[in-house]
């Protein structure tokens, strides 16, 4: 399994209370995170190459064969929170026994093998939630189960990032065998300047070597591997702006700089399913929590994506209107009926086909949106695409902030505003 990708999932799933394990076809563990080692009390290294049922005795692994089968690589994750919930028991250090529940599994298609990454929470008894449940406790199950889903999001676009980062990689290292054979032959060249007993034998040497050729194909690979380098580092900078999982504090931030990090997230996404147009109008700085605002883009980008069909286009825009902004990502993909628009940010609703889709990421969505005191509004109808408006105040305050709703003759819209 290619180690860039596992890189990758480690990063993102480190500074998480989500268990998050990586295993292959054959449910031979290849990755897990610092969560379910530190529950089972033993280290990465005696993990890997083991089956689930060998780390996990209690886990149903025949019903896991079953939902791996049910997976075709690169969909969507599959929801496993229906019928008997898949339960992982652990039995660490810790004295007691502790219960992780699987809520979603989420098939990645790595550069050289498909492998799935189940993502794993506290069963309610273990965090001692049965019966009477307060409303704070609920809060924080449902802030789990939404970062479950935010992570299976990241994991379905790992395998793509690392697909991004090793294409400069090969033909860095491919130039940095070339330059090598290079230097040799410069090196001989500059040793013969104290040996050679005569210029004409100087250029003699010189010519046998090509001298022209290796400096006009030195600079060219220079130049190439600085290219490489300089996109390999925009992808890792934009992974570390995305990936700010304990960042919860408002501050301004620049709402351009934020899709642009996410376009760069999902490049792999788009860049087979649809011309992305910017038509980008003046913003200020707008106070949020900018890695939330990145995860609510990134989920209108993907479902963008997912819903036109053959090759289409994406256009995003963005303009302030008074004291507020917005962000507004339009295809022109098949469009949606005023039944769905109706439904789209039910928590577990979706039209894809089982196993193709969770329900939960525009649910996160609105999660996010509610927390910044905006709104969402969608337009959309059959066979004329779906655009998605993200309004957010410049300044937040502490009472209710709305603006009035446009709507456009024909179309299907859906408001919703904090309360």
């Amino acid at each position: 399994m290619d180690s860039v990708f596992l890189d990758l999932i480690g990063t993102f799933s480190e500074r998480t209370d989500i268990g998050v394990v990586v295993f292959d076809r054959t449910l031979q563990i290849r990755f897990c995170n610092a969560f379910v080692t530190r529950l089972l009390g033993r280290p990465l290294h005696e993990l890997q190459h083991r089956a689930v049922g060998e780390a996990f005795p209690d886990a149903d692994t025949g019903r896991l064969r079953e939902l791996v089968a049910q997976m075709a690589p690169g969909n969507p994750a599959l929801r496993t929170e229906s019928s008997v919930p898949l339960q992982f028991g652990v039995y660490g250090d810790d004295v007691r026994e502790r219960h992780l529940q699987s809520t979603l599994i989420a098939p990645c298609v790595a550069v050289d093998e498909t492998c799935y990454v189940v993502f794993l929470c506290e069963a309610a008894d273990t965090l001692g939630l049965q019966g009477q449940r307060s409303s704070g406790q609920l809060d924080g199950i449902d802030s789990r189960v939404l970062q479950t889903e935010k992570m299976a999001a990241i994991g379905q676009l790992a395998a793509g990032v690392a697909h991004e980062i090793n294409n400069p990689v090969g033909y860095v290292f491919s130039n940095l065998k070339a330059l090598s054979g290079y230097v040799q032959d410069l090196t001989r060249i500059a040793d013969a300047v104290d040996a050679a007993s005569s210029l004409d034998q100087l250029r003699e040497l010189k010519q046998s070597l090509d001298y022209d050729y290796i400096r006009n194909d030195v600079e060219a690979l220079v130049r190439e591997s600085e290219d490489g380098i300089d996109r390999i580092k925009r992808i890792i900078g934009a992974l570390k702006d995305f990936s700010r999982s304990d960042e919860e504090e408002m501050q301004v931030a620049d709402l351009h700089r934020g899709i642009d990090t996410t376009l760069n997230i999902v490049n792999n996404e788009l860049k087979y399913k649809a011309e992305v147009v910017k038509e980008y109008g003046e913003l200020p700085v707008v106070e949020c929590i900018p890695s939330q605002i990145n995860q609510v883009v990134m989920n209108l980008l993907v479902n963008a994506a997912q819903a036109i069909e053959g090759f289409g286009r994406i256009t995003l825009r963005s303009r302030q209107e008074g004291e507020w902004v917005w962000l507004e990502i339009e295809d022109n993909g098949p469009g949606m009926t005023p039944e769905v628009i109706n439904r789209i940010f039910e928590p577990f609703f979706t039209t894809k086909p089982v196993g193709k889709g969770t329900g939960l990421g525009l649910a996160l969505s609105y999660n996010i949106v509610q927390k910044h005191h905006g709104r969402l509004e969608v337009a959309s109808e059959p066979g004329r695409g779906s655009r998605f408006r993200l309004w957010l105040p410049i300044r937040q305050a502490g009472g209710v902030m709305l603006a009035g709703a446009a709507s456009g003759s024909g179309e299907a819209h859906a408001v919703w505003r904090e309360q």
